[in-house]
C-alpha cells in the first residue's frame, strides 16, 4: 500500500481519461445552462410584439432567471455541502429542462407563467453552476488547479455563443416554442453527471466518509482499492454545515460579495449599455453596433483564457488585482475618450476591446477562487455566495447605469451623451473596489491543498481518519 494520505496520493498521480471524461461533462453543464440563460432575449424579442407586452412585462421575463439566480446559487450552494456536488448539479439541470420545457408549452400571452418558468430556469443554472464549479475545483490535482477550472469557465462563454447562433440559424426554422423547447437539452449533462462524474472525493473525507473517498479516487485512477492509503486527511467533526457559518471570517464573506458584484456589475454594465452608445455615437443601427460588439466579446474569450493560465505563474491574488485596477483604467479611459476617435479607430471602442480582458477575464481567476478560500465542508456554499453576488452585480449593472442616464425604461435605456462619461465612472468605480479588495484580502492559494476546515471554529474537533482495511 502507498505511504502518505489518500488525498495525496490522488494529488500526486496525472490526469487521466477519467479526468478529462469530468472536465468535458461539467464544461458541458456550463454550455447548456447558459444557453438556457441567455436565450430568453431572442424569445422576448419575438414575443414582445406578438404578445402586446408592456416594458415592465419584458423587464420581468427579462430579469426573473436573474432573480432566481441569485436564490438558487446562495441555498443551494450551500445545500451541496450537506448533500454532495453531484446531488446538486442533477437537481440543478433538472429545473433548468423543467423550466425549459414548460415555457414551450405556455398559452399566448401568458407571461405571467412564463416569469415564472424563467425564475426556475435562474434557479437551476445557481443550483447546478456553484455545485460544478466547487466540483471542478476539487477533482482537479493541486499542482493543476490554477488552470484546469478556470478554463472550464470559458464554456460559459460557448453557451453564450450557442444560443446567439441558435436564435440566427434556427428561430425561423422552428419558431420561438421550438427553440425553447431546446432548452431541456440540460438535462444531458446532469444524467451524465450522476452516472459517470465522480463525486468529489475531498467533499467525502470532510464528511468522514473515508471508504468512499478512498473508492472513489481507486476508481477514478483505474487502480485496485488496496493501492489507495487507507489514512485520509485530518478533518473537523462533520456536523451540518449551516449558512452562518459563511460569515465565520467576516473578511472572506466580504471579500467574496464585493468581488462577486463589483466584477459582474462592469461586465453586464458595459455589455448591456455599449452597444446603445456605440449607436449612438457612430450614428449606427443597435444591430451593426452588436456585430462590433461580437469582436469585443471575442477578445473576453481570450481574456478568460489567459486568465485562466496566469495564476499558474503569479497566483490568484495579483490576478485579481490586475483585473480590478484593468477594469478600472480601461472604462475610465473609455468613458473619458468616448468621442475620440485614433485614426481610423473610436477610442471608445478601443479601450472596452482591452478592457474585456479584464472584467470578461476576471471570471475565470474568481469563480474558482471562491471554492479555494472557503475550507471543503463550506466552499460549494462559499462558491453560492459569491455567484449570488454575481447574479446580482447582473441586475445592478444595467439599472445602475439606466439610474445615472435618467432613464425610466429601464429595459432598453435610452443612452445620452452626457450621461456616458458618469456611467462608465461608476463602472470604473466597481474595478477599483475589486481591485482593493483583492488588495487588502491576503490569502494566496496557489499551490496549496485545500483546508477540510477552519482549524479556529469552535466545533474543530480534527481527525485523521482511516478507512476499513481491505
Amino acid at each position: 500500500m502507498a505511504s502518505g494520505t489518500m488525498l495525496q496520493f490522488y494529488d500526486s498521480a496525472p490526469l487521466n481519461r477519467r479526468f478529462w471524461l469530468a472536465f468535458g461533462i461539467i464544461s458541458l453543464v456550463f454550455v447548456l445552462e447558459f444557453f438556457d440563460l441567455y436565450i430568453v432575449g431572442f424569445l422576448v424579442a419575438v414575443l414582445g410584439p406578438q404578445w402586446k407586452l408592456t416594458y415592465g412585462q419584458s423587464a420581468l421575463m427579462l430579469l426573473s432567471a436573474g432573480v432566481g439566480s441569485i436564490a438558487g446559487s446562495f441555498f443551494c450552494g450551500h445545500l451541496s455541502d450537506t448533500w454532495g456536488r453531484k446531488a446538486m448539479i442533477v437537481f440543478g439541470t433538472a429545473a433548468c429542462a423543467a423550466g425549459s420545457g414548460f415555457i414551450a408549452f405556455i398559452p399566448d400571452g401568458n407571461w405571467e407563467m412564463f416569469v415564472a418558468m424563467r425564475f426556475l430556469i435562474g434557479l437551476g443554472l445557481g443550483a447546478a453552476v456553484a455545485p460544478a464549479i466547487t466540483l471542478a475545483v476539487e477533482l482537479t490535482p493541486t499542482r493543476h488547479r490554477t488552470v484546469m477550472p478556470g478554463l472550464m469557465i470559458v464554456f460559459a462563454t460557448v453557451g453564450i455563443l450557442v444560443a446567439s447562433g441558435t436564435a440566427a440559424w434556427l428561430l425561423n426554422v422552428l419558431g420561438w416554442r421550438g427553440v425553447a423547447l431546446l432548452g431541456v437539452a440540460p438535462v444531458i449533462p446532469g444524467l451524465l453527471t450522476w452516472l459517470v462524474a465522480p463525486e468529489s472525493m475531498r467533499w467525502l473525507v470532510s464528511r468522514r466518509r473515508t471508504e468512499e473517498a478512498r473508492a472513489t479516487i481507486a476508481r477514478q485512477l483505474a487502480v485496485p482499492l488496496d493501492a489507495v492509503p487507507a489514512t485520509a486527511e485530518a478533518v473537523p467533526q462533520p456536523e451540518k454545515p449551516t449558512l452562518r457559518e459563511l460569515y465565520s471570517d467576516p473578511a472572506r464573506f466580504w471579500f467574496s460579495v464585493v468581488v462577486g458584484m463589483c466584477l459582474s456589475t462592469a461586465g453586464y454594465g458595459v455589455y448591456l449599455w455599449g452597444p446603445t452608445i456605440v449607436a449612438m455615437k457612430m450614428n449606427m443601427t443597435v444591430k451593426d453596433a452588436g456585430q462590433i460588439f461580437f469582436y469585443v466579446s471575442l477578445v473576453g474569450v481570450f481574456g478568460k483564457i489567459i486568465m485562466s493560465i496566469l495564476p499558474r505563474y503569479i497566483g490568484r491574488r495579483r490576478v485579481g488585482e490586475i483585473c480590478g485596477y484593468g477594469i478600472m483604467i480601461t472604462l475610465a479611459l473609455a468613458g473619458w475618450f468616448n468621442d475620440s476617435i485614433y485614426g481610423a479607430f473610436p477610442l471608445f471602442i478601443v479601450f472596452l476591446c482591452i478592457g474585456a480582458l479584464f472584467y470578461d477575464g476576471g471570471h475565470s481567476s474568481c469563480s474558482p477562487y471562491a471554492a479555494e478560500i472557503f475550507p471543503v465542508r463550506q466552499a460549494a456554499g462559499g462558491v453560492g455566495l459569491y455567484q449570488a453576488a454575481n447574479s446580482v452585480g447582473k441586475i445592478l449593472g444595467p439599472l445602475s447605469m439606466a439610474f445615472i442616464a435618467g432613464t425610466d425604461n429601464l429595459v432598453s435605456p435610452k443612452a445620452t451623451a452626457a450621461a456616458v462619461f458618469p456611467a462608465f465612472l461608476f463602472l470604473a468605480f466597481c474595478g477599483l473596489c475589486m481591485g482593493v479588495a483583492f488588495t487588502l484580502y491576503r490569502n494566496e492559494t496557489r499551490g496549496r491543498a485545500l483546508a477540510m476546515g477552519d482549524p479556529e471554529s469552535p466545533k474543530a474537533d480534527i481527525r485523521v481518519e482511516q478507512a476499513q482495511p481491505v
